[in-house]
């Protein structure tokens, strides 16, 4: 039955479009199985949200999405209360007189709650799938609250109460290691570092991103990536650039990589101006060892 259920997770992934070397399906199938978060880390452009949008895709459900940043705090990722509703509503019950118990009590009500994405992920009766995305930029009191989420599926709000999941989120927790995350959280979740695709992986997720693409320029494209990869670069470009160059190379209906043309597009890939200057000046070393003449033609 465990063979059987884990062939269907990674069918799950092959038929979103991921291309799983192992290790993901099982990671994944075990969060499923044992209702635990699942912490992913690993560089910048490898894939890791995508596990998130596969997952919610092949569960047929809502993906909910919290960015994190340095300063959120539970009024961005939990709730809030619509002060100026509320307050409205004071102003309309003005004169009426009433009990003053019940009237606060109705201004803390659902009615007033505005729910942010965990709240909302809490509060869903059916299964969804909740992705903290880059929970390292996060603050560590942050990481705190996350604590009773992920330990209990709880949420506590002073003015109401404890309110438990109806139904557990799968969650998702991806980081690039800008920082060290607590113990106790690494503690609470199973853990998947994805690193940079191989040749061959990284071909066969070009070729499934972009079926139409020229298989001599994938093959150039993904040796190219590779050799760039091992030059001391400020932002290492992931997977997801190289996507979108050959999304852009083939739109321009390009089947082979030539110097001009790597020169024309490497805005595509690098996103830093030392990055740019650094490989322009490898640029020859880098064309010959991807078996590219690095003559302009």
């Amino acid at each position: 039955m465990k063979n059987l259920e884990l062939s269907k997770i990674k069918k799950m992934l092959q038929e979103q479009g991921y291309v799983d070397d192992g290790a993901i399906a099982m990671s994944v199938f075990l969060a499923m199985k044992l209702e635990k978060p699942l912490l992913v880390e690993g560089p910048a452009g490898v894939g890791k949200t995508e596990i998130a949008k596969v997952m919610a895709n092949a569960m047929q459900t809502e993906l909910i999405r919290l960015q994190c940043y340095e300063g959120l705090d539970s009024t961005h990722a939990l709730y809030e209360w619509n002060y100026q509703y509320q307050l409205l509503h004071l102003k309309m019950q003005e004169g009426r007189g009433g009990d003053m118990k019940a009237l606060e009590e109705t201004i803390f009500s659902d009615k007033f709650l505005l729910k942010r994405p965990i709240l909302k992920a809490i509060l869903k009766p059916e299964k969804t799938v909740l992705l903290l995305d880059e929970i390292d930029r996060a603050d560590e009191e942050f990481e705190s609250f996350l604590l009773e989420v992920l330990s209990d599926w709880q949420v506590t709000i002073p003015e109401i109460g404890t309110i438990e999941a109806a139904n557990k989120p799968q969650i998702i927790l991806t980081g690039n290691r800008t920082r060290e995350l607590s113990e106790a959280l690494r503690r609470r979740c199973l853990y998947l570092w994805i690193d940079y695709p191989t040749f061959e992986k990284e071909l066969a997720i070009v070729q499934s991103k972009v079926p139409e693409i020229d298989q001599q320029l994938g093959a150039q494209i993904c040796t190219f990536m590779k050799e760039l990869r091992e030059l001391k670069l400020e932002k290492t470009p992931g997977i997801s650039e190289t996507i979108d160059w050959a999304m852009a190379l083939t739109s321009m209906h390009i089947s082979h990589l030539n110097k001009q043309t790597v020169e024309d597009t490497l805005g595509v890939i690098l996103k830093d101006w030392q990055d740019m200057r650094h490989t322009q000046d490898s640029l020859s070393e880098l064309l010959e060892r991807t078996g590219v003449s690095s003559r302009i033609v």
